[in-house]
């Protein structure tokens, strides 16, 4: 299956999701709330959590619920929710003006009302796990969110000790993105009724799928077009993030390389940085710092779809493989 099929077979459930979610957001009293919500929400997004959340449902259960009103859509909602409320939050710590080629809503608004915005979707996903996938589903977005904030700190930690480890770069990408597609996956088979084995296994791809997702964004932020990524190539070097093209490229760079990158990173400020980026980015090649990562997000990729075998014959593995490769090869 190629993208545009990929894209033509999703384009039904991905409709069904938003309609789900302004079915649920049209509950909402407040006329501001509802606008930034819609501003933030309605704007491009792919949907691969609550995507993840049906597909593995149906791989459970081929019976599974079906329509936008259905417990099964409404509860995918929560993992959209987690994830919106993250962005949000995220581009007012990074102090971001755009996303998805458009000012970002602490542009458009303030930060008071984005940090209440995302407080409420956080709050509202919550609900909906409980409701409708129980305690097994709420204590897997629960354990998810508690990682994602437990990874920015990690992260701010490898940013300021300068942490050349790969174990806590995958420690932090672990539970900023991982956490969250696994458990979404993994929720999908609770709320089918799936046992433990399966469960497992989906938690495990979801984890790879999402790590491999991560990767490639970081590889995105170097080498990226920011008229198909609708945000500013070089973010990540100019903040001075410690991410898998950079980590390789100082494993393996020639001394006088290496030292140029860590006077950058440790020396220069962030304009200082962003003026360096051209140069970076060719002693991160120079040291196959690209190349490598792009491998390692293919083995998570091949670890991924390994992790499906127990699912073989299902008519929604081919999706989920299609999916797989649409999130490696992805440009935006």
């Amino acid at each position: 299956m190629n993208q545009l099929e990929l894209i033509a077979r999703l384009k039904p459930e991905t409709a069904k999701i938003d309609a789900a979610m302004r079915q649920d957001l049209a509950s909402i009293d407040s006329p501001r709330l509802k606008e930034v919500l819609e501003y933030a929400i309605f704007n491009g997004g792919k949907r691969i959590r609550p995507l993840l959340l049906i597909l593995a449902a149906r791989l459970c259960a081929p019976q599974a619920e079906d329509g936008p009103g259905s417990g099964l859509y409404r509860l995918a909602l929560a993992y959209e929710y987690i994830h919106a409320a993250s962005l949000l939050h995220d581009d007012v710590i990074d102090h971001a003006e755009s996303r998805r080629g458009r000012a970002t809503a602490n542009r458009v608004w303030d930060n008071t009302h984005v940090i209440l915005a995302g407080d409420f979707l956080h709050s509202r996903a919550m609900w909906l796990a409980g409701s409708l996938g129980g305690v097994d589903c709420l204590a897997a977005l629960s354990r998810a969110t508690a990682g994602m904030v437990e990874a920015e700190f990690l992260q701010l930690a490898n940013a300021e000790e300068m942490s050349r480890s790969r174990e806590r770069y995958f420690a932090a990408l672990t539970g900023k993105t991982g956490l969250l597609i696994a458990a979404a996956c993994e929720s999908g088979a609770i709320f089918a009724g799936a046992g433990d084995e399966l469960r497992r296994a989906l938690a495990v791809f979801g984890n790879n799928l999402g790590l491999t997702f991560q990767i490639v964004d970081d590889l995105l932020d170097y080498l990226g077009d920011e008229g198909k990524t609708g945000k500013a190539v070089g973010n990540d070097f100019k903040e001075g993030k410690m991410t898998l093209p950079l980590l390789l490229a100082l494993e393996t760079a020639t001394a006088p390389d290496r030292a140029r990158l860590l006077n950058w990173l440790a020396a220069g400020s962030a304009e200082e940085r962003r003026l360096a980026l051209p140069e970076a980015r060719e002693i991160i090649d120079r040291a196959r710092g690209f190349t490598t990562a792009r491998r390692q997000a293919e083995t998570l990729t091949k670890e991924a779809l390994e992790a499906l075998a127990p699912f073989t014959g299902r008519p929604e593995l081919s999706t989920l493989k299609a999916l797989t490769a649409y999130v490696l090869k992805r440009e935006k």
